[in-house]
């Protein structure tokens, strides 16, 4: 498989794509973020991170109903792709093999 390019906010937010299955929307995405990490995010960021995974098929979006309480205006809904989980896997495999490299010693 042909490797491909991910930056680490890209990474978070495709984790949580993930995590949140079919319940992943910009802002559930930013939330869960903001709450795993103890830091403040920029939902912008967070929807241009969701836009550029998009278009490198990483994701893929869908429209939930409209509902009076968001004054009409529907979700978008965003699940992983099969490309994605496959990025995702690389990623974990390169990480864990950096962090196994890592001497068996005492920092203490």
């Amino acid at each position: 498989m042909k490797s491909h390019s991910i930056g680490e906010f890209e990474e978070l937010v495709l984790l949580m794509v993930a995590a949140l299955h079919d319940q992943a929307y910009g802002v559930s995405i930013l939330s869960e973020l903001e709450k795993e990490t103890g830091k403040s995010m920029n939902i912008s960021a967070v929807h241009v991170a969701l836009k550029r995974m998009e278009e490198k098929e990483f994701v893929k979006s869908r429209f939930g109903g409209i509902t009076g309480e968001r004054g009409g205006r529907r979700k978008k809904y965003y699940v992983i792709t099969a490309l994605g989980k496959q990025v995702l896997d690389q990623q974990f495999t390169l990480r864990s093999s950096l962090y196994n490299r890592i001497p068996k010693i005492s920092f203490g």
